[in-house]
């Protein structure tokens, strides 16, 4: 192209720009299956990562079950006194930690002392009745024994004056004073006789039966162990290592009535996750499979768990007022499943607060390889 020029200067001639060179022949053509390659691969690459994730999915996602609707729970017992009465000693407060045995509290132990010692009053009365029962029978023997040698005396007696009376020796009145001798011997003799036994049955029918062997002492005996066992139990022990929790308003002087609740012991060596799962993810669920938990208060810990129990229904199932699906406005809701997991670090889980968060995942792989295998 040649530069603009004035009408009253001379034309200059600039020397021509440099023609592009012209492209080889083979280059366009070759451009075009570079191109088509290039669109081939990413057309093909696309189902290549789908199925690449679907196979990392399978070994991996589908293999487990995951929930966040999971919380911790700690055995909790309530404390009660077995026997009532007024509250004389506290020796714990809120939030103290104890172990197995130690003193909680003490209920006056002096109406209970008294009734040990009534019963020990009772006790010794019912051997000394047994010692009587015994004398009485032998009492009631010796006796008997005697009215039958004079019954037997008597019927001699009968007889010999009835043969004089056949002699015509003896008179008719002697005769009958004799017959009625007889027979009033024969009847205290029976009556000694049923006196002994009656004597015997006291006894429960063994007149060598130890003292303490006998229905009256035993029943004394027992009373005497149930005033001891209550004297022992006015004194309330931790029944597990665990931390007081609600015991806040207790305090000496109150009055308790026997199972009265009075605060909570929340154990500490006892934790487990009650993770709720959907329904539809039942399925490979089975007892024993490994598990790992987080908890939203410790992040960044894992712990590890086995699922111990599968519940027996739905948490609507249970619930105090069960959903009535019969009245003809049902609407179909997801229901969910508690399962139990029991942590290997009972006691490392026991140190977070009853009622966290978590999330649970189950390891169901081993599951997921029987229902291949039976497939097969």
């Amino acid at each position: 192209m040649n530069a603009r020029t004035s009408p009253n200067e001379p034309a200059v001639a600039l020397p021509a720009a440099a023609a592009p060179a012209p492209a080889p022949a083979h280059a366009a053509p070759a451009a075009k299956p570079a191109r088509r390659l290039r669109k081939a691969l990413l057309m093909l690459s696309v189902p290549a990562l789908l199925v690449a994730g679907g196979a990392v999915w399978w070994l991996t996602g589908a293999a487990q079950e995951s929930t966040e609707n999971a919380y911790l729970h700690q055995a909790r017992i309530s404390v009660a006194p077995t026997v009532g009465g007024r509250v004389v000693a506290v020796n714990v407060h809120e939030l103290q930690p104890v172990k197995a045995g130690d003193l909680l509290f003490q209920v006056d132990p002096q109406p209970y002392e008294l009734a040990v010692a009534q019963a020990e009053v009772a006790v010794n009365a019912a051997r000394l009745q047994v010692e009587q029962l015994k004398a009485a029978l032998a009492q009631a023997e010796a006796q008997a024994a005697l009215a039958e040698d004079d019954a037997g005396y008597q019927s001699d007696e009968l007889a010999r004056q009835e043969a004089l009376s056949g002699k015509g020796v003896t008179s008719t009145s002697a005769l009958d004073q004799t017959r009625h001798a007889s027979r009033q011997a024969r009847e205290k003799a029976e009556v000694a006789r049923l006196t002994a036994e009656a004597a015997r049955a006291a006894l429960g029918g063994d007149a060598k039966i130890a003292t303490d062997d006998h229905p009256a002492v035993r029943a004394a005996l027992v009373e005497l162990d149930r005033a001891r066992y209550n004297l022992s139990v006015t004194r309330v022990t931790a029944p597990a290592d665990g931390l007081i929790y609600q015991a806040s308003s207790f305090h000496e002087g109150v009055m308790l009535a026997a199972g009265q609740a009075v605060f909570a012991l929340v154990e500490t060596g006892d934790a487990w996750v009650e993770a709720n799962f959907k329904e539809t993810q039942l399925g490979d669920l089975a007892q024993g499979q490994p598990a790992k938990v987080v908890f939203d208060a410790a992040p960044g810990k894992t712990f590890t768990g086995k699922v111990e129990a599968i519940g027996a229904g739905t948490g609507a199932e249970f619930s105090l007022l069960p959903a009535q699906n019969a009245t003809g406005n049902w609407v179909k809701v997801t229901q969910r499943v508690p399962v139990r997991i029991k942590l290997d670090d009972a006691e490392g889980a026991a140190a977070l607060a009853s009622g966290l968060s978590a999330e649970v995942t189950v390891d169901t792989s081993a599951a997921a390889d029987t229902r291949l295998a039976a497939k097969e």
